[in-house]
């Protein structure tokens, strides 16, 4: 990586403009590429995101943090370099930011996928010298279901549930997967409600002009009068609560990318996987490299060193950019990083089988 952006204890940090892209310590000027706790944290002097994120980023850092947003494609000038958000696809109000700086283009994708996600704007790819990509599934193993398919499957094993008199609950993180998932299974099966950190979060996206289906708040009315029925929407951290013991009889379910690789649901004593990710599959890596036409490509937090060793053998000059941030981790149950990363690009895995 070139002096133009320079890992520090801080985060990715590009002199030229004295701004940070996604610190996670307090600096000065932030540049937020989307609302998630490991890419957006508080204490910054003031923060620059796209606009479709202005309501979550503002429920995550509170009412007191200074934003500042800029529509997706309008650039700015900040000492003499020249900056843009474009949609990422990842999460509601998701960018990549775009540097341009003495005729060279650097584009921080930040987290993104390719799959259709109506709850956000698509990935947009963005010709540039240097692309600096996650790798949070940069292993072939991990290569997304139709979404349509996976959503069908959540249907049939609601409606399932219900005849053997089952609440139906599916992990999933507060804020793109919960309300993804909202946007994709069928409401006239039966009731949907939501833990409070999901609840929470919906007004944000309401107030960003999402439609979602009407869901209400999980607390003990609703479940006495819908359990069995009901379909909940909880984090994580829900798992093996005495919160959701109140929902018993049950059957629970883990939407996640993790959820591709065999074993993976049984070591988390969970009774479905749905593969569902906000990140890009090994597809979707180098399909998002390959339309960048940028011949250097910055390699960040997940399977690092095998994706880096992949892209030199196509003949690209690919790096390693260090980082704190965890990717999807905090979106599965008990996070575990699925296998651990080689430098094989084609280890020997065993993906989940279809439902």
């Amino acid at each position: 990586m070139t002096h133009f952006l320079t890992p520090t204890d801080r985060g990715l940090y590009c002199p030229a403009a004295d701004l940070y892209i996604d610190p996670w310590r307090p600096v000065p000027r932030a540049v937020i590429t989307h609302a998630h706790s490991d890419h957006a944290k508080p204490g910054c002097t003031s923060y620059l995101t796209a606009e479709p994120g202005l309501h979550v980023l503002r429920h995550r850092l509170g009412e007191r943090a200074h934003i500042d947003t800029l529509p997706y494609g309008r650039s700015i000038d900040v000492r003499g370099v020249t900056i843009s958000l474009h949609p990422a696809g990842h999460v509601l109000g998701s960018a990549q930011v775009r540097l341009e700086h003495r005729g060279v283009v650097w584009v921080v994708s930040g987290d993104y996928k390719l799959q259709p996600d109506p709850t956000c704007e698509p990935f947009q790819p963005l010709p540039c010298d240097v692309f600096v990509t996650e790798s949070t599934f940069g292993l072939p193993v991990y290569r997304w279901p139709d979404p349509d398919s996976v959503f069908a499957d959540i249907n049939a094993w609601w409606r399932d549930n219900q005849q053997q008199g089952r609440t139906s609950v599916i992990y999933a993180y507060s804020l793109g997967k919960a309300q993804r998932i909202l946007r994709g299974i069928d409401p006239s099966i039966g009731p949907i409600l939501a833990h409070g950190a999901i609840a929470n979060m919906l007004p944000a996206y309401e107030a960003s002009g999402v439609g979602l289906p009407t869901v209400l708040r999980a607390d003990a009315d609703t479940r006495r009068a819908h359990r069995s029925r009901a379909l909940v929407l909880a984090p994580p951290s829900a798992a093996s609560s005495p919160w959701l013991a109140k929902f018993e009889p049950l059957s629970d379910a883990m939407a996640s990318g993790w959820a591709r690789i065999r074993g993976t649901r049984r070591r988390r004593a969970i009774d479905r996987g749905f593969v569902i990710s906000d990140h890009a599959d090994w597809p979707g890596l180098l399909s998002a490299v390959r339309a960048t036409g940028a011949r250097s490509i910055g390699v960040t937090h997940g399977y690092v060193n095998p994706f880096v060793r992949y892209l030199r053998q196509q003949g690209l000059e690919a790096f390693e950019v260090p980082t704190r941030f965890t990717g999807e981790t905090d979106e599965a149950v008990n996070p575990e990083p699925g296998p651990e990363p080689t430098s094989d690009p084609n280890p020997d895995t065993s993906p989940e089988p279809g439902p």
